[in-house]
C-alpha cells in the first residue's frame, strides 16, 4: 500500500480489521500472514441454469415472466432455499 493511506483506506481495501492492519503496520510486515478463504455457494451447482434463465426472463414482457411452478422445479433440482415456496 501506500505511505499516505490511512488505516481506515487500507482495511477497506484488504478486507482486514483496522487493529490487524495497525498490528502489521506497527511490525512492518508488507503482506499479512494469512489469506481469506475461498468458499463456495449453494447455488454453485446451479449457477448455470439460474443465469440461463435469467437472461431470458430479461427478454419477455412482464407477463411472460416464469410461473410459480416453473420456479418451484429449481427446488426440485435439491436447490436448498432459505425461503420455501
Amino acid at each position: 500500500m501506500t505511505e499516505e493511506a490511512n488505516i481506515r483506506e487500507i482495511s477497506r481495501r484488504t478486507g482486514l480489521a483496522r487493529n490487524t492492519v495497525k498490528k502489521s503496520l506497527r511490525a512492518g510486515d508488507e503482506d499479512p500472514r494469512y489469506a481469506r478463504r475461498a468458499s463456495s455457494s449453494r447455488s454453485d451447482p446451479f449457477a448455470d441454469k439460474l443465469s440461463t434463465w435469467l437472461s431470458i426472463e430479461a427478454t419477455k414482457s412482464r407477463k411472460q415472466w416464469r410461473t410459480l411452478l416453473q420456479l418451484h422445479t429449481v427446488q426440485n433440482l435439491t436447490f436448498e432455499t432459505a425461503i420455501h415456496i
